[in-house]
């Protein structure tokens, strides 16, 4: 299915209250403090905002909480928090602070019932499943625990499943492409959103404008991306600017 607009997300990966980023998953690089940098996204034109909290457990579970009220107060487009949200009340906790959707992964897989849950308590719009997949021969296999260990389950079937139980969107990153530059998955990104009829958010990848135009022609709805925004290697403006000129429908 086609949404009109189509979407411009950084994401930003938060690591004891600072936002980091790595390389196919490793390497942090400190990129400053959260609310500072997603008040910038906010003014540079961004459609949305992602938090991932990837060092998250229930010692540090505060700490987003707390970053996302703060962030809550200064920025005006929608906000997702991910990572360790593993309950009902988790979820609770981040929209009562002005989250507007959250992110579900290992939570899902481990207890697939817990995205019919949350998206029947909190409709299916505040509910967003991340999915880190990773191309293993002719297929995609998905990964828990921030891309750490393989579940063997067929990411297609699984996108299919999350939809089925009331997913609203679905977050994919491709764990082969993420923080390479070299362009997204843009065969698993066509073979997902033709599978499903909700947005999809294609995520792992980009380092040229040219990657986010083609996703977007692949059929993703969204393009989440880090360190291209973050090191100001993109302008948001610039970028929709040159996605309008490809006949691609942005906000501007």
């Amino acid at each position: 299915m086609e949404y009109f607009a189509k979407r411009i997300i950084p994401c930003l990966d938060v690591n004891n209250g600072r936002v980091v980023k790595g390389v196919n998953f490793v390497g942090l690089q400190d990129a400053g403090d959260p609310v500072e940098v997603a008040k910038r996204y906010n003014q540079e034109g961004a459609d949305e905002i992602t938090f991932l909290d990837i060092t998250a457990s229930h010692e540090n579970r505060g700490t987003i909480v707390d970053i996302v009220k703060e962030v809550a107060k200064e920025v005006f487009i929608p906000l997702t928090v991910g990572g360790g949200i593993r309950t009902l009340q988790d979820i609770y906790n981040l929209l009562n602070v002005g989250c507007d959707k959250v992110s579900i992964n290992s939570a899902a897989i481990k207890n697939p019932d817990f995205i019919d849950e949350a998206a029947k308590r909190f409709g299916s719009q505040c509910i967003v499943v991340a999915i880190d997949a990773k191309k293993s021969g002719n297929s995609w296999s998905i990964y828990l625990n921030g891309g750490r260990v393989d579940t063997k389950i067929d990411a297609i079937k699984w996108a299919k499943e999350v939809y089925d139980r009331g997913a609203g969107e679905i977050l994919l990153t491709s764990m082969d492409a993420d923080g390479t530059k070299n362009g997204y998955d843009d065969e698993l990104n066509s073979i997902v959103s033709n599978s499903v009829d909700i947005p999809l958010i294609a995520s792992g990848g980009a380092g040229k404008m040219e990657h986010i135009r083609d996703t977007f022609l692949a059929g993703s709805d969204a393009a989440l991306a880090a360190s291209i925004f973050h090191f100001r290697e993109i302008d948001i403006m610039d970028l929709k600017r040159y996605l309008k000129n490809n006949n691609i429908a942005v906000r501007i």
